[in-house]
């Protein structure tokens, strides 16, 4: 495998290495939206790259190596040595298509020696549980999905989404992996602290929350924001909410609200929230942001056995939730996970509405939200 990171100048890409010989099947870009709408962000690098599909998104945030970067771009692609990849691209109008746009997916990627899903979606229009289980339709349980939801920084208007065409709203790109030398690592781990009592979900539809205990679910999360209430939804990132279910003994998944409803007093979420669920508030806690980005690398690595230690990709998906908290100490969660692994793997990764990835310890694939969440990629 051969890789070649760029970064986006404001006019032109800067490659940061000479590669000789060098043929990609893949290029993925990460940028802010303001520079991914720049006229000259993505045709110039497919001037670069004709031949190549260029897939990505916008972001909350762009990773290149061990720097957290905003308002840039940042692009690496990715020419493999046996293995080859497949994409497949569909249109969204609304959350309620989530689990059928899965299932689409699903099926125009072949099957055959299919390693590694990597969804990159729209951060807006979609319900990520649901779309990831209509993806699960269709693909084999060995195969590891992982991903992201696009980013609009902490404004939460608008995601574009680049299926080798022009950024558009609505989009969900699926990205195949296919090869017998393949090797799909992937590791999501948080790193919050829950706070406060526990309530139980009375009242939801889908992402949609109505109630917690009987009481409007908004009114009751404004009095623990205080001051922060004027600054939703994005102040509600610094505390998410974790659910489980009643009955459960797991710590169970955290969930990041996308927008709020003053009329009906309702919050939507990243996935989906279960009426029954137990839901508890959580708050950040410096220490373990950066010691769960870690535990992520650790996870990844596992799986990972390459020959003569070759070159490896790291695709790096955190929350926004994530950046807002470490503000300006953010990098210290990306020189973590770099520490964590060779001198031969680069990192790349952009700050998200959500994240993909298999439960580590059980393998089933679930929408994360407040992770650090990474699909490692090598051949050998």
């Amino acid at each position: 495998m051969k890789i070649q990171e760029l970064i986006y100048d404001g006019e032109a890409w800067q490659k940061q290495d000479v590669k000789t010989g060098f043929s990609p099947q893949l290029v993925l870009l990460f940028a802010s939206k303001g520079t991914l709408l720049q006229a000259n962000c993505y045709e110039s690098l497919k001037r670069l790259y004709p031949e190549t599909p260029v897939l990505g998104c916008s972001t909350a945030g762009e990773i290149l190596g061990e720097r957290v970067y905003d308002d840039s771009a940042v692009a690496t692609a990715v020419q493999f040595d046996s293995s080859t990849i497949s994409y497949a691209s569909v249109n969204i109008d609304s959350a309620k298509e989530s689990f059928d746009k899965g299932v689409e997916l699903s099926n125009m990627l072949p099957k055959n020696d299919l390693k590694n899903v990597l969804i990159i979606s729209d951060g807006q229009k979609v319900n990520g549980t649901t779309l990831i289980e209509g993806l699960k339709k269709h693909i084999d349980q060995d195969v590891v999905v992982t991903g992201g939801l696009a980013g609009d920084g902490p404004n939460f208007e608008e995601t574009l989404v680049v299926a080798n065409d022009h950024p558009k709203s609505g989009v969900i790109v699926a990205i195949g992996f296919y090869g017998s030398e393949l090797q799909i690592g992937y590791g999501s781990a948080g790193g919050w602290d829950s706070f406060g009592p526990n309530r139980k979900i009375t009242k939801s539809k889908a992402n949609i929350l109505y109630e917690l205990d009987g009481k409007p679910a908004l009114e009751l999360y404004k009095t623990y924001l205080g001051e922060e209430a004027d600054n939703l939804p994005s102040s509600a990132l610094l505390f998410p909410l974790t659910i489980r279910d009643y009955n459960s003994a797991d710590t169970g998944k955290v969930r990041t609200i996308l927008a709020v409803n003053e009329a009906d007093n309702s919050m939507t979420f990243a996935g989906d929230m279960p009426e029954g669920n137990i839901a508890q508030l959580m708050m950040a806690n410096f220490e373990n942001l950066v010691e769960g980005a870690e535990d992520s690398a650790k996870h990844a690595i596992t799986d990972i056995i390459a020959k003569n230690g070759g070159e490896k990709l790291a695709i790096l998906i955190s929350c926004v939730g994530r950046k807002l908290v470490l503000g300006p100490k953010i990098d210290e969660e990306v020189e973590a996970t770099k520490q964590m692994f060779d001198g031969q793997t680069t990192q790349i990764g952009f700050y998200s509405y959500g994240e993909i990835s298999p439960q580590f310890g059980t393998g089933s694939c679930e929408l994360h939200n407040q992770t650090m969440t990474i699909t490692l990629i090598a051949e050998g």
